[in-house]
């Protein structure tokens, strides 16, 4: 359960909220050297004003192969490149784009909650697999299935509060 909500958080820092940050790009799959490769592995990311990120490539070589995989994503910014920097200007977020990133977000917390659920179920499966067995009573039965809902429950809420400050965060104007 905890590992579905913290891929959910890893996936909503890849969710532009209008300004500039490095995990907007730093998880982006790049083709270099025979491989696919995260763009933070191949150059150093930076954010040296609000609205702007500067990728510094390691490698000259790999500038072309980091501005196709950009274009590819995504994430709906155009990279502009200069000799060996690439710049990706940070446009101002519309109502509209705002309404569809929250849209995606909603998404994301959904599969988060399924997983959440899908941990539950094989709790509980658990559970009646060593009651069948003889291993445990009716009473821990129903005091482990009691614990296993408490904690799916609380694992929901962290995925509806996050969810809750990242939408006041992407709608914010």
């Amino acid at each position: 359960m905890e590992k579905a909500v913290d891929y959910m958080q890893h996936e909503f820092h890849g969710v532009r909220t209008g300004k500039a940050s490095p995990a907007l790009v730093e998880n982006i799959d790049v083709e270099a050297y025979g491989a696919n490769m995260k763009l933070k592995q191949l150059a150093l990311i930076t954010t040296p004003e609000p609205r702007l990120v500067v990728i510094q490539p390691f490698d000259a070589s790999t500038v072309q192969a980091i501005e196709k995989a950009i274009k590819e994503s995504k994430i709906g910014i155009n990279p502009n490149v200069d000799g060996k920097i690439i710049r990706l200007p940070i446009p101002q977020l519309t109502e509209e784009r705002r309404r569809e990133l929250v849209k995606g977000i909603k998404q994301m917390a959904e599969e988060a909650r399924v997983r959440v659920r899908s941990a539950r179920r094989e709790g509980m499966d658990g559970i009646k697999k060593v009651k069948t067995g003889g291993g445990i009573t009716e009473d821990d039965v129903e005091r482990y299935e009691g614990e296993i809902q408490k904690l799916t429950d609380l694992w929901v809420k962290k995925i509806d509060d996050t969810v809750g400050s990242k939408e006041a965060e992407i709608l914010k104007v």
